[in-house]
């Protein structure tokens, strides 16, 4: 496979796996999502799909850049895409447990754990290609701020 067949796969990957992660949040969003208090700083929901739409793509992309590298760095390689494989599930778990099981404080505890495997993934990436560890930075900021939002709606609609 070459450098362009394994990006466009990793990018495809992460797209279906985001456009899956959407279904369940999609009727949540008109149903259960508006009914909750969230902070100032809550974005509108328009910007989430191409927020999520370009990380994907970039996330693929570095994905794409670290496998190609298999031929000369096979051990690191593989160590770095199960790192990528972990974040990119559990990306997607959360989704289901704050939007599917409407559950903000579990999706708050996941997404710390999220967090840490995006990380691992950039420190793991960067060893590997400088520019697919870049590629993981937006990444982390978004799911730092997602993080806080998170918090912060699981505070403001917790139970007095």
């Amino acid at each position: 496979m070459n450098k362009v067949t394994r990006i466009l796969a990793v990018v495809v990957t992460c797209l279906v796996i985001g456009y899956f992660s959407g279904m369940v949040t999609r009727s949540a969003i008109t149903t259960w999502y508006p009914t909750l208090i969230k902070p100032s700083f809550n974005p509108p929901n328009w910007i989430f799909a191409p927020v999520w739409t370009t990380l994907y793509v970039m996330m693929g992309v570095a994905a794409g850049l670290v496998w190609n590298r298999i031929e000369e760095e096979r051990e690191a390689v593989k160590k770095a895409l199960i790192f990528f494989a972990i974040q990119l599930a559990l990306n997607a778990l959360w989704s289901y447990l704050f939007f599917g099981l409407r559950n903000p404080l579990l999706a708050g505890l996941e997404i710390i754990v999220l967090w840490l495997m995006i990380f691992e993934t950039y420190i793991q990436f960067s060893k590997i290609n400088k520019i697919a560890g870049y590629l993981f930075i937006p990444y982390i900021a978004w799911v730092s701020f997602a993080a806080v939002l998170n918090g912060s709606i699981w505070w403001l609609n917790r139970a007095p």
